[in-house]
């Protein structure tokens, strides 16, 4: 077997790979034996079918089979033994002509190579690094939620605003029979004022028409599905008070502090929980900033790293391999709408590659872990043991998916680090109010 290249230009090439029957005979040989000890053709024995039978019925199929394994274990091999940076896979060229009757072969294949450039990191004009910090009323939010996470229920006799109401609601024509707890502030007004002061195994009638402040709720105060509400139409509802509670918030005191941050954290005052807070809403905050960072320096870089690409090959590359079948028009397009992206994978691994950046399982497990904790800080979990954190992470490490999302987030901070070192930036401090509205006007 013998594989040449002729490089069309620096984007393009064509490989030309001559199998002789010496390449793939022994192989084909040894297939069309086993199928002939196993077939069972009417007239013969197991075993005893005539090979020319054999190689007639099952012949040119094998061959076929053998010759493009073989073409794509070579093809695979010499872009490997060459160390060709290729875009896409190797096309195949069209042979009107390939006749499997000959005992030699010739296969030409269209290759897209990538582009030599170098990444250009001068920027005279600053990106802007986001430092985004809580406000006041963020803060206070937050102390509302950890009294609520750790206080207490009580019961009451009488609805009111802002207790909490198990009721049962159902319509027997419907058959619709659910128990789900709701506010008074979850219902529409004339609902509200028909609830409240209702007590303990009292029954309401209400139209399910209007009944809720957000119509898309009825389904799930119903346990319905929000296309079998719809579906209902309008019907009256018997509305059977079960509960009522009221949640009393926790105090702010010494026991509040040690529940929600651990005695280790050591919290004496509420100044000190503010800051607890802020430190807290920080570390979660510098996941946004990094990404926006991460999508106004890969936009940078897209504009300012010139090279060209392969542009021809890469659409008929989309073409052959889309899943549904794409027009020419339809093919370029999609090339177009990918193009940036594909520029930037360009870059991001030439800036690996140069970095000798790589993701070790240690350091992805402590990304899982620091997630995690993010994820339990908000509902009052901040005082994990490292122990139950890192069963957690193991857990979710096994998953593939999750595993290979986390991996992908390592190598992001890596490169990020790149970026910060090596680009000219600008920290603006922000409320994530504020941020929010920045980063929508650059979409």
């Amino acid at each position: 077997m013998n594989i040449t290249r002729e490089n069309k230009d620096n984007l393009n090439a064509v490989l030309s790979v001559a199998i002789a029957k010496g390449d793939y005979s022994e192989k084909v040989e040894k297939i069309l034996k086993d199928y002939r000890k196993n077939a069972n053709i009417p007239g013969f024995r197991k075993g005893k079918v005539p090979m020319g039978m054999i190689k007639k019925q099952y012949g040119q199929a094998v061959l076929v089979d053998e010759v493009n394994k073989l073409l794509q274990d070579s093809l695979n091999k010499y872009i490997q033994d060459e160390k060709l940076d290729v875009l896409g896979n190797p096309l195949p060229m069209p042979q009107d002509n390939l006749d499997w009757k000959q005992d030699d072969f010739t296969f030409e294949f269209e290759l897209g190579l990538a582009p030599e450039f170098d990444v250009n990191f001068d920027n005279k004009e600053k990106i802007t690094h986001y430092k985004i910090t809580a406000d006041q009323e963020m803060i206070d939010e937050q102390i509302k939620l950890i009294q609520r996470q750790y206080g207490k229920l009580e019961t009451r006799q009488e609805v009111k605003t802002g207790f909490n109401v198990v009721v049962e609601i159902t319509n027997q024509d419907q058959a619709i029979k659910n128990e789900t707890t709701l506010q008074l502030k979850d219902l529409a007004k004339d609902a509200q004022k028909s609830l409240k002061g209702t007590k303990i195994g009292d029954s309401v009638q209400l139209n399910s028409k209007g009944l809720f402040e957000n119509e898309e709720d009825l389904g799930r105060f119903l346990g319905l599905e929000k296309e079998d509400a719809e579906a209902l139409g309008e019907l009256d509802l018997t509305f059977e008070i079960k509960e009522i509670n009221e949640e009393i918030p926790a105090e702010l005191n010494q026991e509040l502090f040690d529940k929600y941050t651990g005695e280790e954290a050591k919290l004496t005052s509420e100044d000190e929980l503010i800051n607890f807070i802020k430190e807290q809403a920080a570390e979660q905050f510098v996941q946004h900033s990094d990404q926006q960072l991460l999508n106004d320096v890969s936009a940078h870089l897209i504009e300012n790293t010139k090279f060209e690409l392969p542009g021809q090959f890469l659409t008929k590359w989309i073409q052959q391999t889309a899943e549904k079948e794409l027009s020419d028009e339809e093919a370029k397009q999609e090339y177009e709408n990918s193009e940036k992206g594909i520029r930037y994978q360009l870059i991001e691994s030439k800036i690996i590659k140069e970095n000798d950046l790589k993701v070790e399982p240690k350091e992805m497990k402590a990304m899982m872990m620091d997630r995690i904790k993010q994820q339990m800080a908000q509902y009052g979990g901040a005082n994990m043991p490292d122990e139950q954190l890192e069963g957690f992470a193991d857990q979710m490490l096994a998953n593939q998916e999750e595993s290979r999302k986390i991996a992908e987030q390592v190598m992001n901070a890596k490169i990020l680090e790149v970026y910060k070192e090596k680009l000219n930036l600008k920290e603006k401090e922000v409320s994530f109010k504020e941020f929010a509205d920045e980063a929508y006007k650059q979409q």
